[in-house]
């Protein structure tokens, strides 16, 4: 299972702003929702909770407070590895990070890939992305869309 991390990231690592994205960018939002509309999704307890239609076909929340939730496409997991299991125990090719700046940085020694659109411009914000090594990411492709660039990164593979 590929462990995919999906963000909205401005150019100064703002991801977002309490319950709001600093920035309007209906066409990226679209495209984030449907890359991950079929697919199982981890997202942090607090993220969650700001969404009227969570994206995804199943969410794993990630919270330290064990949860029961009434939709039965909504499972809580303690951990990351516990988020990877269920995902893996629902027979998922792929699991979406989406956020929030802890889940995250919780996941970056787990991903196979990030796919970051770069927000052109500076934003206020309360949330970042987790800063990582540009030694242990490799850019692999851009694509240029009105108001933001799509880049996906894979881990540098090491020599063992």
């Amino acid at each position: 299972m590929d462990v995919i991390a999906v963000a909205a990231v401005s150019e100064n690592g703002v991801i977002g702003d309490g319950p709001t994205l600093p920035w309007s960018l209906p066409a990226e939002v679209r495209r984030y929702r449907e890359r991950v509309d079929d697919d199982v999704v981890v997202i942090g307890r607090r993220t969650f909770e700001m969404f009227d239609d969570p994206p995804g076909a199943q969410q794993v929340v990630l919270s330290r407070s064990d949860r029961e939730y009434a939709d039965p496409s909504v499972t809580h997991a303690g951990s990351v590895r516990q988020a990877i299991s269920v995902a893996s125990e629902q027979g998922a090719p792929v699991l979406y990070v989406l956020g929030g700046s802890a889940i995250y940085e919780a996941f970056l020694p787990e991903y196979d890939r990030m796919l970051l659109s770069r927000v052109a411009g500076e934003y206020e914000g309360d949330a970042e992305f987790p800063a990582f090594s540009r030694e242990d990411w490799r850019l692999v492709s851009e694509t240029a869309y009105d108001g933001y660039t799509l880049e996906e990164w894979t881990p540098v593979e090491t020599e063992e």
